[in-house]
């Protein structure tokens, strides 16, 4: 299992062909206490980069971007009821949805964690 990092701070974690999805933990810091959300469509099909899911927080609504191309095949409904789990577990049981993914090589050309960890660094 691997993980790799997109420029929107989203998180992949690589399963086969499909990819656990949600947002860093350092996005959900930004976001501050998480209040709602809105996930996909079970079947929905994005192209990387399309709107995804919506976070909303007591600062402000965010887009989550599909940072590859694929198939929604599972969401974390419990977020739904407790949208607080992604403050609290981002990159465990706050996860958002899975995909499988229409190019999984494409999943290479996310960031690893330390080109992630020095993203961070350049825009802070």
């Amino acid at each position: 299992m691997t993980t790799r990092y997109s420029k929107d701070h989203e998180y992949v974690r690589l399963e086969g062909d499909t990819a656990t999805v949600g947002i860093t933990d350092y996005a959900q810091e930004q976001l501050g206490d998480v209040v709602f959300i809105e996930l996909p469509e079970i079947g929905k099909v994005f192209a990387k980069g399309d709107d995804a899911a919506v976070v909303e927080s007591v600062k402000a609504a965010s887009e989550v971007y599909a940072p590859l191309a694929g198939e929604v095949v599972s969401i974390n409904s419990e977020l739904e009821a407790a949208p607080g789990t992604i403050n609290e577990d981002p990159t465990g049981k706050g996860w958002f949805f899975k995909m499988k993914l229409a190019d999984p090589a494409e999943f290479e050309s996310l960031m690893s964690e330390s080109d992630y960890e020095d993203f961070l660094k350049s825009i802070s």
